[in-house]
């Protein structure tokens, strides 16, 4: 488990990161989500050690992170901009790795380049942008550690290679207990993958919760009412959320478990009744605007 507890990092009067409490636990997707410079790398630095938190703590596994090799052998890093040796080639980066992770997977490396058609002795410089994010994977998958934290990870990766990329996460996952820790702007990206996901805003954490749990809780519902004036006597028999009305077609986000909603819309005469899947994005903006967040304001990539 890594446990985070309120951590705060300045640079300057800018503060990236404001009093943040929450932990990441084991065999889990945790998503880390949220727009434009709402802290998710700073964060990510602070968790595997690059940078050290003004304020708070941080423990991997029951270890403190800053300056403890021992800590820091339970993850790996990847950055939204990978570094590699200059002239170097994947051939190179790997037994560059093979010194730094004892658990190393070199047999299994060279294999995935091939299934993923890197060529293992051309020069990383010559790669696309996109080739040398799946190379940065790779390299954090045969790592052999128990975390991989990975910044904006599909970030220029075509869908073919991004699922390709997912199936290797939900391998390691199964085989050997791998949590991954994704951080996006972009909660498309990662709603079909995600077990938790935490939600970051101009450096505060909105909230941290179980995604399935967050969706058996809040239904979105379409409806035409048979009397137009019903439409105003939902908002008294349950928590709105959001309210969205197109000619006489009602669109509702309630919080509530489906059967008890259903319940509640039973009792009027209705012409037209659907409950619908909410989206990630769908689930940000409700829970947001329930905690006081005016997301006119928060750009939802």
């Amino acid at each position: 488990m890594i446990r985070c507890e309120n951590l705060t990092k300045k640079f300057g009067k800018i503060s990236a990161v404001n009093n943040i409490t929450f932990q990441i636990d084991r065999e889990q997707v945790f998503g880390l989500i949220g727009t434009n410079g709402a802290g998710k790398s700073t964060l990510l630095r602070m968790i595997t050690g690059v940078l050290k938190p003004d304020e708070g703590s941080i423990l991997v596994e029951d270890k403190p992170v800053w300056e403890n090799p021992e800590a820091k052998e339970h993850f790996c890093f990847i950055s939204d901009d990978p570094w590699y040796f200059p002239n170097a080639t994947p051939e190179d980066m790997g037994r560059y790795f093979e010194t730094v992770y004892r658990f190393f997977d070199s047999r299994r490396f060279y294999k995935l380049l091939s299934d993923f058609e890197l060529d293992r002795k051309k020069r990383i410089s010559q790669f696309s942008k996109g080739m040398k994010r799946q190379l940065a994977i790779l390299l954090g998958l045969c790592a052999g550690t128990d975390y991989l934290l990975l910044d904006e990870t599909f970030d220029g990766l075509d869908p073919v290679v991004r699922q390709g990329i997912k199936s290797l996460f939900a391998g390691d996952m199964s085989e050997r207990g791998l949590t991954p820790v994704i951080s996006s702007h972009n909660m498309r990206e990662l709603e079909d993958i995600c077990d938790h996901v935490g939600f970051l805003h101009k450096g505060g954490l909105i909230f941290s919760e179980d995604l399935v749990e967050m969706k058996l809780g809040i239904q979105k519902i379409q409806c035409v009412f048979q009397k137009e004036e019903d439409a105003a006597l939902i908002e008294d028999l349950m928590k709105v959320m959001n309210h969205d009305v197109r000619g006489k077609l009602h669109t509702y986000v309630v919080r509530g478990e489906a059967q008890d909603v259903k319940e509640q819309f039973g009792k009027f005469s209705l012409v037209f009744f659907e409950m619908l899947p909410l989206t990630l994005e769908e689930i940000f903006i409700a829970e947001s605007e329930a905690i006081g967040y005016d997301t006119r304001k928060i750009i939802v990539s």
